[in-house]
């Protein structure tokens, strides 16, 4: 089953962090073509990492292209229509990384790897 990560869960994933569930784990753990990782994935994680908070995260948030690839996960660009859906999208959900992964989500029929219950709102299928 091919899924979508949120942040959370990926920069969880390349931490060790406990809080990744065990569910969440074996996917990681399973075939690598399975994992997909958005290109906002990638943006937040610049971003916040520059904006000093993920400080933990600073090795990882310098490298992430190349690290995804050694990972073997799957990149996913964001498309108009991408962009498209997710301004279109109904809820009071107003993280514009979260809403562009549900799109994502949505157009792509991939369930999203996340603990964040917010993103159900949106129809998107979640596993945690």
């Amino acid at each position: 089953m091919r899924v979508l990560v949120d942040t959370h869960a990926l920069l969880w994933w390349f931490d060790g962090d406990p809080q990744l569930s065990a569910n969440a784990r074996e996917l990681f753990e399973g075939e690598p073509a399975n994992i997909v990782v958005s290109a906002a994935s990638a943006w937040e994680i610049a971003t916040k990492a520059r904006n000093g908070k993920l400080p933990r995260a600073l090795v990882i948030a310098r490298n992430l292209p190349q690290a995804l690839v050694e990972q073997g996960f799957q990149l996913l660009a964001i498309t108009v229509a991408h962009g498209h859906r997710a301004g279109w999208l109904e809820g009071a959900h107003k993280d514009p990384f979260d809403r562009m992964l549900a799109a994502q989500a949505l157009l792509e029929d991939l369930a999203v790897v996340t603990d964040d219950e917010k993103i159900a709102r949106f129809g998107v299928r979640t596993i945690w």
